[in-house]
């Protein structure tokens, strides 16, 4: 198997959910007592939360960067950055790579054309719902993107913040998150992008009418059968 490796903490407790997912993957495909090649750095989160919110992103891109190019020189096969908002400094990291990066909005977009739908509606940070780095991956792929009104995107954003990266699951959180994409589904949104890797710890299928596509078991899918070849 090829070696994966993972830039984490952006979550920890996301990140934990990647490196279960991965090896549940290689496991089930694999069998015995196979389980992942990994090589994982995880941030401190405290920090990267400061430089998204004080637009200190040429500074996250470089430190971003530098933990790729460690990885790979670490023996890494490929890179998976294990956030969706993060992705917005992509282009930096691959720029100084010579291995694969596995994106996740890619893989998501792949997953969600292969079931035949085209008009999405995505849950994210602020970054991700309102900015076009993520949006625009998605589009490239002939998705329509859908986002919630601002006001719900604001809630989106506090819950993931203030309760899911801190291992907060309430049911308040659960309900607010159900009405939002009750919302998405009546604006004509066939499914339901969970694009931020905490969001599955609180909601998932049995939440909303429609398909749900997990972008935290997405990816690490596609990190374990890259990795198995």
């Amino acid at each position: 198997m090829r070696t994966i490796g993972l830039i984490g903490g952006m979550s920890w407790e996301s990140t934990a959910l990647y490196y279960k997912l991965i090896n549940e993957r290689v496991r089930d495909r694999m069998g015995k007592l196979h389980s992942a090649p990994l090589l994982l750095y995880s941030y401190d989160f405290q920090e990267i939360k400061e430089m998204q919110y004080s637009g200190r992103w040429a500074y996250a891109a470089a430190s971003l960067a530098d933990v790729a190019r460690r990885l790979e020189g670490a023996g890494a096969g490929a890179i998976i950055l294990c956030t969706n908002t993060m992705h917005k400094l992509a282009p930096e990291l691959t720029a100084q790579l010579t291995i694969p990066f596995i994106h996740i909005g890619d893989a998501t977009a792949q997953r969600i054309r292969a079931k035949g739908y085209r008009r999405v509606g995505l849950l994210g940070t602020k970054f991700t719902m309102e900015e076009d780095f993520y949006t625009d991956r998605l589009r490239a792929h002939d998705l329509d993107v859908l986002i919630p009104s601002a006001d719900e995107r604001a809630d989106v954003n506090r819950i993931i913040y203030d309760e899911l990266c801190l291992g907060v699951v309430a049911a308040p959180s659960r309900r607010r998150y159900q009405d939002v994409m009750a919302a998405l589904v009546a604006r004509g949104a066939e499914c339901i992008i969970l694009g931020c890797t905490e969001i599955t710890m609180l909601v998932g299928a049995a939440d909303t009418s429609v398909e749900t596509f997990d972008t935290t078991a997405i990816h690490a899918e596609t990190a374990a059968d890259f990795a198995i070849g």
